[in-house]
């Protein structure tokens, strides 16, 4: 007994896997050399904001030194 596949809204989507063409779709585009270099740019941008920002962070990030006790506020002293 053949079993017929559930319903689908687009019959076209059920069929997909049975549909080959033998049409081969054309070569891509290489990309011209200013689209090569607008690329290498924006990623040069990007990690240079990275690096950047990284290194606008650390000083925030670092513990050099512990807190002495002429910096601790007045409300841990009992003020």
């Amino acid at each position: 007994m053949l079993r017929r596949r559930e319903p689908v809204p687009f019959a076209f989507l059920a069929e997909a896997d049975r549909f080959r063409s033998n049409v081969t779709p054309p070569p891509p585009q290489r990309a011209s050399a200013g689209e090569m270099a607008g690329r290498w740019l924006m990623g040069l941008t990007i990690v240079a904001g990275l690096v950047g920002s990284l290194l606008i962070g650390m000083p925030a990030l670092s513990q050099d030194q512990p807190p002495s006790q002429t910096q601790q506020s007045q409300a841990s002293q009992g003020h």
